[in-house]
């Protein structure tokens, strides 16, 4: 029987011992490391020839020291339509949040770079953004939550509903958000439901979509 071809990732980290650290993790956990990169032409060559399944970036390369990282990804992302990045920062910047999930598609992430020091979590939000889904990191979804969450039709939304929506943006499947909120599978499938219709957003039966729609709105 053939085996399931490995995930190919372009890691781009300006510091030796990060990058060194994130390739062995990911390299333990089945995937091929396409290429290692510290700074932006550098990750620019590398997702346009190498065509990766997936990019870990850092958004802080050099030269600028600015936001070259992030920038080189959402261009190949335009090049690349649907192209997977999980972003890593140091704090959460909303900005960056919004340029990442502005075009509206999926295989998106952004964790701060303390989720990487837990192994599992960090290898698990990779899996699922090269699969398509998002992962987003609490703290940021938390920031946007509070930003929005003040004479805006989040008031319509339970306690309940907003950690949903957490949970779902973080890239949780049913069963992981009803283990988390203590209630049925079947229950949980109904809160986006619910949710869409309060924030008066078009429903749609594609569970990333879905999320991604309710980030978009945060961002407004």
């Amino acid at each position: 029987m053939t085996e399931p071809r490995r995930p190919r990732v372009v890691v781009a980290e300006d510091l030796f011992l990060l990058r060194d650290g994130l390739v062995r993790l990911l390299a333990a956990h089945d995937f091929e490391i396409a290429a290692a990169v510290e700074n932006g032409p550098e990750l620019s060559k590398a997702l346009a020839e190498l065509r990766p399944d997936v990019a870990v970036v850092d958004v802080r390369l050099p030269p600028s020291f600015t936001d070259e990282g992030l920038q080189c990804a959402l261009t190949a992302r335009r090049e690349r339509p649907g192209l997977p990045v999980l972003v890593l920062s140091q704090h959460v910047e909303r900005l960056y949040a919004h340029e990442l999930l502005a075009d509206g598609t999926g295989g998106v992430g952004y964790l701060l770079k303390d989720r990487v020091f837990d192994a599992g979590q960090f290898v698990d939000a990779v899996r699922r953004v090269a699969a398509g889904g998002t992962a987003m990191d609490p703290q940021v979804l938390q920031q946007l939550l509070a930003r929005r969450t003040h004479d805006s039709p989040l008031e319509r939304l339970t306690p309940r509903e907003l950690e949903g929506i957490e949970l779902m943006a973080q890239g949780r499947s049913n069963a992981a958000i009803a283990e988390r909120l203590v209630v049925t599978e079947r229950a949980v499938a109904k809160h986006p439901s619910n949710i869409f219709a309060k924030l008066g957003l078009p429903p749609s039966d594609d569970d990333n979509r879905r999320v991604l729609a309710v980030l978009a709105y945060l961002e407004r």
